[in-house]
This record gives C-alpha cells, sequence and structure tokens, in this order.
C-alpha cells in the first residue's frame, strides 16, 4: 500500500482522531503555483501533525459564463495530478463530472470528489464507487440534509465503503448561501465522515453579473465553528494571489494567511476532544 492510500484508509478508519486538510487551488494553475500551494499546506500540516490531501480541478464544468477559464482538461490536467502527487508525495484529489471519466481519473487519484450541482446523479456515483477509491460527495445548495442519506446509499450500493460528504452552503434565496450548523448535526447522523468547505461556503453566487462573487473574510469565521461542533475534514482553496486565479478568485483565501488558521484550527480541535 501506498503511503498515499495509507493516509485515506487510516482517516476512514479514525474520521474524529486528527483533522483532515483538503486544500489547493480551485483548478490548476501554473505548475510552479500548484506546487506552491502544495509545498505550503503540506509543511503546515506535517508540523502540525494533520493529515493533507491537495485539490485542484482538471475541468471546472460549472462556471457561471461559458467564457470563464475551465481548466487543462482530463488528459493534461490528470498528467499534472500525477506528477504533483510524486513530488508532493500526499493523496491527491479532483472532481469528476461524468461516469465515463471515473476509472481514468481512479488510476491517478486517491479520493474522487462529484461537485454538488452533481450529487443526484446516479450513475455517476455508481461509477465513482465502482473504481475502489474513497468518493467524495459535495451537498448540494438544493439538498436537505435528510435527502443526502439517498447519496450515501446510491455509493454505497456501488460498493463504496469510504465515503465523505461535504457542506459547502445551502441555497437562501438569490445570490446568497447560508451554513446551517443543525444541518451538519443532521449530516453526521449518517454515519460517514463530514468535511466542511469553507471558502464555496463564502460564495454569492451570480452576485458578479457573469462570475460568483464571495466573502472570503469569513472563511476562518466559518471554519472555527465546524471545526468546534465535530466536522472531521476541513475544505479550503487558496492562493498567493487570490485576485489572479483562474477559478473562485472572490472565494480564495490568501494562502498566506492559511497557516496560522490550521494552527487555530488545530487547537479548536484538540480542545474539542478534549472537552
Amino acid at each position: 500500500m501506498s503511503h498515499q492510500n495509507d493516509v485515506l484508509e487510516t482517516f476512514f478508519a479514525h474520521p474524529h482522531q486528527r483533522l483532515l486538510v483538503i486544500g489547493g487551488p480551485c483548478v490548476l494553475e501554473s505548475d510552479a503555483i500548484n506546487q506552491q500551494i502544495g509545498e505550503t499546506l503540506r509543511d503546515t500540516c506535517k508540523e502540525l501533525g494533520l493529515s493533507f490531501v491537495f485539490k485542484a480541478s482538471f475541468d471546472k464544468a460549472n462556471r457561471s459564463s461559458v467564457k470563464s477559464p475551465r481548466g487543462p482538461g482530463i488528459k493534461s490536467g490528470l498528467e499534472r495530478l500525477a506528477k504533483l502527487r510524486e513530488s508532493l508525495g500526499v493523496p491527491v484529489t479532483t472532481d469528476i463530472h461524468d461516469a465515463s471519466q471515473c476509472q481514468a481519473v481512479a488510476q491517478v487519484v486517491d479520493m474522487l470528489q462529484v461537485p454538488a450541482f452533481l450529487c443526484r446523479q446516479t450513475d455517476l456515483l455508481l461509477a465513482a464507487a465502482d473504481t475502489g477509491k474513497p468518493v467524495n460527495v459535495k451537498k448540494g445548495q438544493f439538498m436537505s440534509p435528510a435527502e443526502m442519506g439517498h447519496v450515501v446509499a446510491k455509493v454505497r450500493e456501488g460498493g463504496c465503503r469510504m465515503i465523505m460528504l461535504t457542506e459547502r452552503g445551502t441555497t437562501f434565496g438569490y445570490n446568497r448561501l447560508v451554513n446551517d450548523f443543525m444541518g451538519i448535526g443532521d449530516l453526521m447522523d449518517l454515519e460517514v465522515p463530514i468535511c466542511f468547505d469553507a471558502t464555496h461556503s463564502t460564495q454569492l453566487p451570480g452576485a458578479e453579473g457573469e462570475r460568483t462573487g464571495g466573502r472570503p473574510e469569513r472563511a476562518p469565521l466559518l471554519a472555527k465553528a465546524a471545526v468546534a461542533v465535530g466536522v472531521s475534514a476541513i475544505f479550503i482553496e487558496c492562493h498567493p494571489e487570490p485576485a489572479k486565479a483562474l477559478s473562485d478568485a472572490s472565494t480564495m483565501l490568501p494562502l498566506s494567511s492559511v497557516p496560522q488558521l490550521l494552527k487555530t484550527l488545530d487547537s479548536i480541535r484538540r480542545a474539542a476532544n478534549n472537552g
């Protein structure tokens, strides 16, 4: 078993021991920026004794505008993710958008991520489960916690036992997401590890016309609250210069701010576990 596989096997066996950090840029950036982000997060997590999974997408199929950058595509994207996995020495994850992508992506990454808008797609969920890799399903902005139980059942029916759900905010009228912490408790009752996406939760969908707006300054607040209530993992997108990010520039955290945030989250997790 590779070190990368061992990290996730251990996490799913004991999801309440230490916080798992999933982080990176939204979409694959230049090789230099991907490496810089990955090394910063990896080294901070190593210092804190936390597990880390690098995340970046080879394609963002749900951009607000057809003119928005989508990423390098599956062939080039998987090649770059494979190189990052080797150079960083950590597990990697990426989005899948179609059942036909699952087997090829599973040959490279350590965990498959199902985007929120696709969380009800039965064929996609079953194909992801069939790869034998862990599957992280983002909760749809339009879904209740109870409805996610059907999602978990589909993935289990496909043969997957390493399942995680990610909370990323719920639609609340136009251009606004809210985080329901009672709902996070309800998700925990589904008895799978729960991840909290701190940066996407600050989105203001469609608030900037052809682009999604955001309130990234609130991401640390939400992350602290989520860790305090007992989520097993935290999801953070970050960039050395957020305004220049190819995707989700309006919600990215500055890379320089993330090490201190992770230290704070680790302290909260330790206090909560000892309480």
